[in-house]
C-alpha cells in the first residue's frame, strides 16, 4: 500500500476529496497510490493537503512506515557520544538503525544530518591544513570547528526535544542520502 494511501485513510478522505483539498487530479492521486512517487509541484500540494512532511509521501521500499519513536531518539542521541569525531558521529547512528531495523524517514532524516555535517567538518579541516593562513588564520579555523561542533550538538538536542513532544524532527533537510 501506498503511503499517500495510508495518509488519506487516516484523513478518512476520499481520492476525490484529496483532489479537492490538494488541487491535484484524482487520476494523478490514483496514479501516485498504485506507487508512483509524486515530484515537484504535486509532492508539495499532496504534503501540504495532509498536513506531513514531503519526505514522508515518498515510496521507500527499505523505509519503516511506523518507526519506534524512543529507539528513533536514542538514535538521535547517540551522535552525541561521539560527536567530536565527524565520521563516527553517523556511524553510531546507522549501526544502530541497521541492527534494530529502524530505517525509516525520520532515522534517514537523522544519518544524512550527520553524514553532511561530516563532509563540511572534514572539509573545513582539510581546507585550512591545506591552505597556508598563517597563525590567525588557523585560529579562525578552529573556531569554526568548535562553532560547526556546537551547532552539531544544538541540532541533535533540538531534534531530540523535538521527537519527545511531537514525534518528529525540528531540524530536516529536503532531502535525504539513506
Amino acid at each position: 500500500m501506498s503511503k499517500l494511501v495510508a495518509y488519506r485513510e487516516k484523513l478518512n478522505l476520499t481520492q476525490e476529496e484529496l483532489s479537492k483539498k490538494s488541487g491535484i487530479s484524482v487520476r494523478t492521486i490514483q496514479r501516485i497510490e498504485s506507487g508512483i512517487d509524486p515530484k515537484g509541484y504535486t509532492l508539495k500540494a499532496l504534503a501540504k493537503a495532509l498536513d506531513v512532511d514531503e519526505i514522508d509521501l515518498l515510496n521507500k521500499d527499505n523505509l519503516t512506515v511506523e518507526p519506534n519513536y524512543n529507539l528513533v531518539n536514542i538514535i538521535n542521541l547517540s551522535s552525541l557520544i561521539v560527536v567530536f569525531i565527524p565520521v563516527v558521529c553517523f556511524l553510531i547512528p546507522l549501526v544502530i538503525t541497521l541492527i534494530k531495523k529502524q530505517l525509516n524517514a525520520l532515522t534517514a532524516q537523522i544519518i544524512t544530518i550527520q553524514i553532511l555535517w561530516s563532509v563540511i567538518m572534514i572539509v573545513v579541516y582539510l581546507t585550512g591544513n591545506i591552505i597556508d593562513l598563517g597563525e590567525l588564520g588557523r585560529n579562525i579555523v578552529i573556531a569554526l570547528l568548535l562553532l560547526l561542533l556546537l551547532a552539531n550538538v544544538l541540532i541533535i538536542l533540538r531534534n531530540s526535544i523535538e521527537l519527545h513532544k511531537n514525534n518528529k524532527l525540528y531540524f530536516k533537510l529536503k532531502f535525504s542520502i539513506i
